[in-house]
């Protein structure tokens, strides 16, 4: 007896069952839900795939997500415990990772070069005050509602369309930096690449003022700190 969709559907050609742009996501957290749903929402994938260690929660962020599927062009959503079932992606998000507390330190610095008043006492606009607003945001959001999660997936759902689309757009995002501003040491900051299909391709140079100088190698010997007793 046929099926309802042999007897809807007539088959010209054989379906191509290999998934053409297949994200996957290790973590089913907050962030990770939160990538989950924009990637969906903005179309990127024909086929997500979840990876997490609590298969409960994982079996029924899967099934929530494919309750949803009629408001979202990804046909095929699939999850697992095992590492395998990324086999084949395109991308492979790592969320999963240790919460943030409120109150830990994270290195950063303001980058000016439109403008050599920004953030001085002849800026008019208060770009000093509103960098520091920015920088603080993220604990005052941690210490609201936990953690966040939102705007974190926006923004990496906007890293996922410049590499799959290859749009080479400028992002600030963790590339190796050593050789400049003076650093000697192999350390990972964010920075102003371009960025595509092959992932970092350009550094965009920037002007840094002295005081920024020392705050970026401030964020360098922070990390190297940590990163030169590590042993793998």
């Amino acid at each position: 007896m046929s099926t309802v969709k042999e007897q809807l559907i007539e088959n010209l050609t054989a379906e191509d069952k290999t998934s053409q742009c297949k994200i996957t996501i290790v973590g089913t957290g907050a962030v990770g839900m939160a990538c989950a749903i924009c990637i969906l929402l903005k179309d990127l994938a024909d086929e997500l795939a979840l990876v997490d260690v609590a298969e409960d929660k994982l079996k029924g962020e899967m099934m929530d997500l494919q309750h949803g599927s009629l408001f979202f062009s990804t046909s095929k959503i699939t999850s697992g415990k095992d590492y395998s079932v990324s086999a084949n992606s395109k991308l492979v998000i790592v969320t999963a990772g240790a919460r943030q507390q409120e109150g830990v330190n994270v290195a950063g610095v303001a980058l000016k070069s439109l403008d050599p008043k920004l953030g001085t006492d002849s800026d008019k606009e208060q770009w000093k005050t509103i960098h520091k607003q920015v920088v603080e945001s993220a604990y005052e959001i941690i210490k609201l509602k936990g953690y966040t999660s939102w705007a974190i997936g926006l923004s990496v759902t906007d890293l996922v369309g410049s590499i799959l689309k290859n749009l080479r757009r400028v992002h600030p995002v963790s590339t190796m930096v050593k050789g400049l501003y003076g650093i000697k040491e192999e350390i990972f900051l964010s920075i102003p690449c371009i960025l595509g299909r092959n992932g970092v391709s350009d550094i965009v140079k920037v002007n840094l003022s002295s005081e920024e100088e020392t705050l970026f190698k401030k964020s360098a010997n922070t990390l190297w700190d940590v990163q030169k007793d590590l042993v793998f």
